[in-house]
Protein backbone atom coordinates (compact mmCIF):
# COMPACT_ATOMS: atom_id res chain seq x y z
CA UNK A 1 0.00 0.00 0.00
CA UNK A 2 1.51 3.38 -0.96
CA UNK A 3 2.91 5.46 1.88
CA UNK A 4 1.68 8.97 2.60
CA UNK A 5 4.75 10.55 1.00
CA UNK A 6 4.35 8.33 -2.07
CA UNK A 7 0.73 9.45 -2.46
CA UNK A 8 1.74 13.09 -2.11
CA UNK A 9 4.58 12.69 -4.57
CA UNK A 10 2.08 11.24 -7.07
CA UNK A 11 -0.18 14.26 -6.60
CA UNK A 12 2.70 16.71 -6.92
CA UNK A 13 3.99 14.95 -10.04
CA UNK A 14 0.57 14.85 -11.71
CA UNK A 15 0.42 16.43 -15.16
CA UNK A 16 -1.99 19.33 -14.80
CA UNK A 17 -2.30 19.68 -18.58
CA UNK A 18 -3.54 16.09 -18.70
CA UNK A 19 -6.05 16.75 -15.93
CA UNK A 20 -7.37 19.78 -17.80
CA UNK A 21 -7.63 17.81 -21.04
CA UNK A 22 -9.50 14.99 -19.32
CA UNK A 23 -11.93 17.52 -17.87
CA UNK A 24 -12.53 18.87 -21.36
CA UNK A 25 -12.91 15.42 -22.88
CA UNK A 26 -15.69 14.60 -20.43
CA UNK A 27 -17.05 18.14 -20.46
CA UNK A 28 -16.95 17.92 -16.65
CA UNK A 29 -14.91 19.25 -13.74
CA UNK A 30 -15.17 15.96 -11.81
CA UNK A 31 -11.58 14.91 -12.50
CA UNK A 32 -10.31 18.23 -11.15
CA UNK A 33 -12.61 18.03 -8.14
CA UNK A 34 -11.30 14.54 -7.38
CA UNK A 35 -7.71 15.76 -7.57
CA UNK A 36 -8.55 18.63 -5.20
CA UNK A 37 -10.29 16.25 -2.80
CA UNK A 38 -7.32 13.86 -2.72
CA UNK A 39 -4.82 16.71 -2.39
CA UNK A 40 -6.68 18.29 0.52
CA UNK A 41 -7.12 14.92 2.25
CA UNK A 42 -3.43 14.03 1.97
CA UNK A 43 -2.35 17.55 2.87
CA UNK A 44 -4.24 17.27 6.16
CA UNK A 45 -2.63 13.89 6.82
CA UNK A 46 0.80 15.27 5.99
CA UNK A 47 0.38 18.20 8.37
CA UNK A 48 -0.58 15.81 11.18
CA UNK A 49 2.42 13.59 10.46
CA UNK A 50 4.77 16.54 10.17
CA UNK A 51 3.59 17.85 13.54
CA UNK A 52 4.32 14.45 15.11
CA UNK A 53 7.77 14.19 13.54
CA UNK A 54 8.51 17.81 14.41
CA UNK A 55 7.72 17.05 18.05
CA UNK A 56 10.02 14.04 17.94
CA UNK A 57 12.80 16.22 16.52
CA UNK A 58 12.49 18.62 19.46
CA UNK A 59 12.51 15.74 21.95
CA UNK A 60 15.59 14.10 20.44
CA UNK A 61 17.43 17.41 20.28
CA UNK A 62 16.67 18.08 23.94
CA UNK A 63 17.80 14.59 24.94
CA UNK A 64 21.04 14.98 22.99
CA UNK A 65 21.76 18.31 24.64
CA UNK A 66 21.01 16.92 28.11
CA UNK A 67 23.35 13.94 27.72
CA UNK A 68 26.04 16.00 25.98
CA UNK A 69 25.96 18.55 28.78
CA UNK A 70 26.05 15.83 31.47
CA UNK A 71 28.94 14.11 29.68
CA UNK A 72 30.88 17.37 29.49
CA UNK A 73 30.48 18.01 33.22
CA UNK A 74 31.39 14.42 34.06
CA UNK A 75 34.49 14.70 31.91
CA UNK A 76 35.64 17.67 33.98
CA UNK A 77 34.83 15.84 37.23
CA UNK A 78 37.04 12.92 36.16
CA UNK A 79 40.01 15.26 35.77
CA UNK A 80 39.38 16.59 39.26
CA UNK A 81 39.17 13.08 40.72
CA UNK A 82 42.41 12.07 39.06
CA UNK A 83 44.20 15.16 40.38
CA UNK A 84 42.96 14.32 43.87
CA UNK A 85 44.20 10.75 43.52
CA UNK A 86 40.74 9.18 43.72
CA UNK A 87 41.37 6.67 40.96
CA UNK A 88 38.53 4.28 41.89
CA UNK A 89 35.97 7.04 41.66
CA UNK A 90 37.58 8.29 38.47
CA UNK A 91 37.31 4.83 36.90
CA UNK A 92 33.62 4.56 37.82
CA UNK A 93 33.00 8.06 36.49
CA UNK A 94 34.84 7.19 33.26
CA UNK A 95 32.57 4.20 32.72
CA UNK A 96 29.54 6.41 33.28
CA UNK A 97 31.01 9.00 30.92
CA UNK A 98 31.39 6.39 28.17
CA UNK A 99 27.72 5.48 28.54
CA UNK A 100 26.55 9.09 28.46
CA UNK A 101 28.69 9.89 25.43
CA UNK A 102 27.29 6.89 23.57
CA UNK A 103 23.74 7.88 24.46
CA UNK A 104 24.42 11.46 23.39
CA UNK A 105 25.77 10.20 20.05
CA UNK A 106 22.74 7.92 19.58
CA UNK A 107 20.33 10.77 20.27
CA UNK A 108 22.29 13.05 17.96
CA UNK A 109 22.09 10.61 15.05
CA UNK A 110 18.37 10.03 15.63
CA UNK A 111 17.79 13.78 15.89
CA UNK A 112 19.56 14.44 12.58
CA UNK A 113 17.73 11.59 10.85
CA UNK A 114 14.31 12.74 12.05
CA UNK A 115 15.08 16.38 11.28
CA UNK A 116 15.97 15.45 7.70
CA UNK A 117 12.65 13.61 7.38
CA UNK A 118 10.84 16.57 8.94
CA UNK A 119 12.38 19.02 6.48
CA UNK A 120 11.42 16.73 3.59
CA UNK A 121 7.83 16.63 4.84
CA UNK A 122 7.72 20.43 5.06
CA UNK A 123 9.09 20.64 1.52
CA UNK A 124 6.44 18.21 0.25
CA UNK A 125 3.76 20.24 2.01
CA UNK A 126 4.88 23.42 0.24
CA UNK A 127 4.88 21.69 -3.13
CA UNK A 128 1.45 20.13 -2.63
CA UNK A 129 0.01 23.44 -1.44
CA UNK A 130 1.37 25.08 -4.57
CA UNK A 131 -0.20 22.45 -6.83
CA UNK A 132 -3.48 22.66 -4.96
CA UNK A 133 -3.61 26.43 -5.36
CA UNK A 134 -2.86 26.13 -9.07
CA UNK A 135 -5.50 23.48 -9.79
CA UNK A 136 -8.14 25.42 -7.85
CA UNK A 137 -7.41 28.56 -9.85
CA UNK A 138 -7.45 26.70 -13.16
CA UNK A 139 -10.67 24.96 -12.20
CA UNK A 140 -12.35 28.37 -12.06
CA UNK A 141 -10.91 29.36 -15.41
CA UNK A 142 -11.88 26.05 -16.98
CA UNK A 143 -15.38 26.36 -15.59
CA UNK A 144 -15.70 29.68 -17.37
CA UNK A 145 -14.36 28.08 -20.54
CA UNK A 146 -16.88 25.24 -20.40
CA UNK A 147 -19.69 27.68 -19.80
CA UNK A 148 -18.57 29.67 -22.81
CA UNK A 149 -18.41 26.53 -24.93
CA UNK A 150 -21.90 25.55 -23.83
CA UNK A 151 -23.22 29.01 -24.60
CA UNK A 152 -21.77 28.75 -28.10
CA UNK A 153 -23.29 25.26 -28.46
CA UNK A 154 -19.92 23.52 -28.87
CA UNK A 155 -20.65 19.82 -28.46
CA UNK A 156 -18.76 17.40 -26.22
CA UNK A 157 -17.33 15.58 -29.26
CA UNK A 158 -15.82 18.83 -30.49
CA UNK A 159 -14.20 19.58 -27.12
CA UNK A 160 -11.55 16.86 -26.99
CA UNK A 161 -8.64 18.81 -25.54
CA UNK A 162 -7.22 22.26 -25.22
CA UNK A 163 -5.56 21.73 -28.61
CA UNK A 164 -8.96 21.05 -30.19
CA UNK A 165 -10.40 24.17 -28.64
CA UNK A 166 -7.56 26.21 -30.11
CA UNK A 167 -8.58 24.95 -33.57
CA UNK A 168 -12.19 26.08 -33.21
CA UNK A 169 -11.12 29.53 -34.33
CA UNK A 170 -12.95 31.51 -31.70
CA UNK A 171 -10.51 34.18 -30.52
CA UNK A 172 -11.94 34.41 -27.01
CA UNK A 173 -11.80 30.64 -26.38
CA UNK A 174 -8.33 30.40 -27.86
CA UNK A 175 -7.10 33.12 -25.52
CA UNK A 176 -8.55 31.40 -22.45
CA UNK A 177 -7.07 28.00 -23.33
CA UNK A 178 -3.62 29.46 -23.97
CA UNK A 179 -3.71 31.38 -20.70
CA UNK A 180 -4.53 28.18 -18.85
CA UNK A 181 -1.52 26.46 -20.42
CA UNK A 182 0.75 29.41 -19.69
CA UNK A 183 -0.28 29.62 -16.04
CA UNK A 184 0.27 25.90 -15.52
CA UNK A 185 3.72 26.13 -17.14
CA UNK A 186 4.65 29.08 -14.94
CA UNK A 187 3.56 27.25 -11.80
CA UNK A 188 5.54 24.16 -12.84
CA UNK A 189 8.62 26.36 -13.30
CA UNK A 190 8.13 27.97 -9.91
CA UNK A 191 7.72 24.55 -8.32
CA UNK A 192 10.97 23.32 -9.89
CA UNK A 193 12.84 26.35 -8.54
CA UNK A 194 11.29 26.00 -5.10
CA UNK A 195 12.18 22.31 -4.99
CA UNK A 196 15.82 23.06 -5.82
CA UNK A 197 15.99 25.79 -3.17
CA UNK A 198 14.38 23.61 -0.51
CA UNK A 199 16.77 20.73 -1.25
CA UNK A 200 19.72 23.09 -0.83
CA UNK A 201 18.29 24.40 2.44
CA UNK A 202 17.84 20.89 3.82
CA UNK A 203 21.41 19.97 2.91
CA UNK A 204 22.75 23.20 4.42
CA UNK A 205 20.76 22.66 7.62
CA UNK A 206 21.99 19.10 8.06
CA UNK A 207 25.58 20.00 7.23
CA UNK A 208 25.39 23.12 9.38
CA UNK A 209 24.28 21.10 12.42
CA UNK A 210 27.35 18.87 12.14
CA UNK A 211 29.65 21.87 11.70
CA UNK A 212 28.14 23.58 14.75
CA UNK A 213 28.75 20.47 16.82
CA UNK A 214 32.35 20.22 15.64
CA UNK A 215 33.00 23.90 16.35
CA UNK A 216 31.49 23.56 19.82
CA UNK A 217 33.80 20.61 20.58
CA UNK A 218 36.78 22.61 19.37
CA UNK A 219 35.67 25.66 21.41
CA UNK A 220 35.34 23.54 24.54
CA UNK A 221 38.78 22.02 24.02
CA UNK A 222 40.49 25.34 23.40
CA UNK A 223 38.75 27.18 26.21
CA UNK A 224 39.32 24.25 28.55
CA UNK A 225 43.02 24.28 27.65
CA UNK A 226 43.36 27.98 28.38
CA UNK A 227 41.68 27.65 31.81
CA UNK A 228 43.98 24.88 33.02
Amino acid sequence: MPSLLEKINTLVSANLHSIVDRALETNSLKVMDEYIRQAEKNLDALEDSAATVGGTVKTLKRKYEEFASAAEKLDQDIDTLIVKGKDDLAAAAQAELNTKQQLAQDYYEQWQDQDTQYQQMLAMRLKLESRLTTIKQEREHLQDLLKLAEAKKVTTNTIKSLDDISKVGDAEMNTISEKIRERIDREDARLDMATANISDQIEDAVRGGEIDRQLEERRQRLLGGSDS
